[in-house]
Formats: C-alpha cells, structure tokens, sequence
C-alpha cells in the first residue's frame, strides 16, 4: 500500500487557517487526478481542494473543521487499482464548458426540460447529489429531480446545478412556506464570518458618513442605445452601466485623492492609481473582486474585466489575490431593486459607491418638467480621512461626468475650456 498524505495548501499571504465547507467525495470512494474532492472557506474566499493523485481516499477532516496551512486532511491510496466498472471522473468544474451569465442571479422563469433517459440507473449514485450539490438544492429550493446529472455514476454535481440554475426553473417547483414551525440551525461559514467581523469593525472603527446626490442617467442611456450593438460586434463584450461608472470615479479620484486613500496608524497612504472593488454576486454572497489600473483603462477593458471576475465569482474560482488591494469600491444594489442605501466602507478602504436602481421621476430642465431616467448614488466615507467638502466634490464631480460623458475623455474639464486654453 502506498499513501500520499495531502496537505491544506497555502490560500495566500496572511492566511495560517481554513474550514473544511464540504466534502465533495465519500470516505473509500475512489478519486481520480485533479478531481475537485473538497470545498475550503478561507476568510477571503472559497476554494476547491484537487486531488494529487488517484486512489481510494480516506478522510482525516470532518465538514465544519478548522485546519492549519499545511495539515494533513485526507489519504490516498496511489496503489489502489480503479473499482471494475467505473467510469474515469468528469473534468473539474474549471476544465467543463462555461455558460454565459450575468454577474446576478437570473430570475426564475422557464422549467428545466426532464432528463429523458429512462434507464435504470446502474449505481446508488445516480440521481443523488454531492455534498455541494445537495447543499445549493436545499439553499435554492430546487428539487434533485429537475437536474440533469453529469457527475461518475450520474451523480448532481454542483456545476449541474449551477448550469441549470442559469437556464432558470418553473417558480411552481419552488417549495413554499411548510408552516410546521420547525427550526433549522445552520452554522455561519469562516468567509461569513470574516465578512461579518469586518463589517461590525467599521461601524466601530470608523468615522463612516454617507452623502447623496442624483444622476441623469439619459446621456448615458442615449449612448449605449445608439452604440451598444456596434460596442458589442467590435468589443464582443456587452456595454454596460458599470463601465461608465468606473471611468467617472476613476477622474474624480484624480481630483479628490483623499477619496482613494487609506489611514494606517497615524499615517495616511495615498494611491497614485486606481484599484477599484467591483461588488459582484456569486452563490457563495457577495464578492468584491478588483480592477487594477482602472485608470488606464478604456470603456471596453473595464467592461471586459468585470466580465471575466463576475465569471470566476460565479463559478467559485475566484481566489483571495482577485480581492485583495483595492483602493476604492462600486456596489450596485440597484440590479436587485433597492432604490437608495448607505454601503458601508470596504476596509482598509476610506470610500465606497453606492448604485441604485433607474427610476423615471419628473425633473425641472431649463424651467420646465421632463420625465427623466434618475439613478440616485451614495457614497459613504470615513471622516477621519475625507471632509465633508472632499467628498461632496467628489460625489459631484461623478454626476458632473455621468450627464456628460465626453468629460470622461477630457478628464473633467469641459472639452470647449481644452480648446479655449481654459
């Protein structure tokens, strides 16, 4: 018998612990290669744990154990030859094709079509769902006998779920309320947990404050109305809002450095470039992955960018180097309705946007009532670091720059005070 002992890796810098979130394989199942055989949550992020090589495993961690960088979690058994009959593993969810989809949940619409196979199946796995799977089914309401399987032995891998969540379901599948009363105890994840820490710790180590203002959203709507279709055959990649937001934000930091900036100690530390957090939604909650150098970015980089992090987030791939370094973040609790909020301070961060949903609301122009697309925006800061002046002028530059958006190529002067030598 040969055993290899395999070892947490090391999730990044700084990180010394992680919990075992699910066991993606039954203790003497035989693993193959590279298969995914367990999910980890760090502080920072969620990770899938290959296997080194194939064998049959046995598990040294249980769901829920806290385990140093470096411990031994499981064994395998390089030795072991494949069990008669079974078939080699299906590639690891980063190895499978890929759907597109938005950053957001999609809504729940259309049934998923039943698995028309009709033959027995030949294993106790077939039609039964990983760990992972069973815990996405039972968080989401979905019933194991909408997916089509595609793990060994037709096993529900979480990726099946994940496809099929993206093509939507019938809402008549959904379970509602049972009415029985019962309770149901479910403990936090160490990234909840983390997230949860951090968010008390600004509330109560920070000066937060948040001030608002409003946007008319026309001349951007007019623009990706009119180029959109040109944007996308050019770019291959969708024009969307959060671009343009980005590029406003990344002027006025130029303008208001102390927005872009971060205390530490009795010292304050000011950034000569652009990180900015993009808060994204993923099956694991909110993720804020980071666009480096958005400043020497075009509309189309930006847009690509976040694509390529929204996927990640989606599919679980993101990792904690995605997420670390920002110097200042955009959240868009606008995509699920909320109308205004206060966002509060992604640490060490000193600032934060906040988007919201477009709303048709009457405005006087030029003395006269027009029915305008009105996007309000927030933006909480740190007062120990921003005055009140600062932050204002930077809320107000971002407006300036949305309503008109060819001072996004001019910096956020007005293009005729360039020609005039203003």
């Amino acid at each position: 018998m040969s055993l290899l002992e395999m070892k947490v890796p090391s999730p990044g810098e700084s990180i010394s612990e992680v919990e075992i979130a699910t066991w993606l394989v039954a203790d003497g199942d035989y693993v193959e290669k590279d298969q995914a055989i367990a999910e980890v949550d760090s502080d920072k992020a969620t990770l899938e744990l290959p296997a080194e090589e194939s064998g049959i495993i046995t598990l040294k961690a249980a769901e829920g154990d806290v385990v140093k960088v470096g411990q031994v979690v499981c064994l395998i058994d390089t030795s072991a030859a494949r069990p008669a009959g079974a078939s080699p593993a299906a590639p690891a969810a980063s190895e499978a094709p890929k759907q597109e989809a938005p950053a957001t949940p999609a809504p729940v619409q259309a049934a998923a079509a039943p698995n028309p196979d009709p033959v027995k199946p030949a294993s106790y796995a077939a039609g039964s769902a990983s760990p992972a799977a069973a815990k996405m089914l039972k968080e989401n309401n979905i019933n194991a006998a909408q997916i089509k399987a595609s793990g060994k032995d037709g096993r529900i891998t979480k990726q099946d779920v994940i496809a099929a969540m993206s093509s939507g379901f019938s809402t008549e599948a959904a379970q509602g309320w049972g009415g029985t009363r019962e309770q149901n105890r479910e403990k936090m994840s160490m990234l909840r947990r983390k997230i949860a820490e951090r968010l008390v710790s600004v509330k109560n180590e920070t000066a937060m404050l948040t001030t608002f203002n409003e946007v008319d959203m026309k001349p951007i709507m007019d623009i990706r109305a009119k180029y959109k279709d040109a944007f996308a055959k050019h770019h291959e990649v969708n024009l969307g809002f959060m671009s343009f937001f980005t590029k406003a934000v990344t002027e006025a930091l130029k303008l208001y450095p102390a927005v872009n900036a971060q205390i530490e100690g009795n010292e304050m530390i000011f950034h000569d470039y652009t990180d900015i957090g993009i808060a994204v939604s993923s099956p694991k909650g909110l993720m804020v992955p980071v666009v480096r150098n958005a400043e020497q970015m075009s509309l189309a980089d930006i847009e690509r960018e976040i694509k390529r992090l929204a996927i990640k987030a989606r599919d679980g791939k993101i990792t904690p180097e995605d997420m670390s370094g920002g110097t200042f973040t955009i959240t868009n609790g606008g995509v699920f309705g909320s109308m205004l909020s206060t966002p509060i301070i992604n640490p060490p961060q000193s600032a934060i946007l906040g988007m919201h949903n477009i709303v048709e609301r009457p405005v006087a122009i030029n003395g006269k009532v027009e029915i305008r697309p009105i996007m309000y925006v927030a933006l909480s800061y740190d007062h120990r670091i921003i005055d009140g002046k600062e932050s204002v002028g930077f809320l107000v530059k971002v407006k300036e720059m949305l309503e008109n958006p060819e001072r996004m190529i001019f910096g956020s002067k007005d293009p005729m005070e360039i020609l005039l030598g203003l």
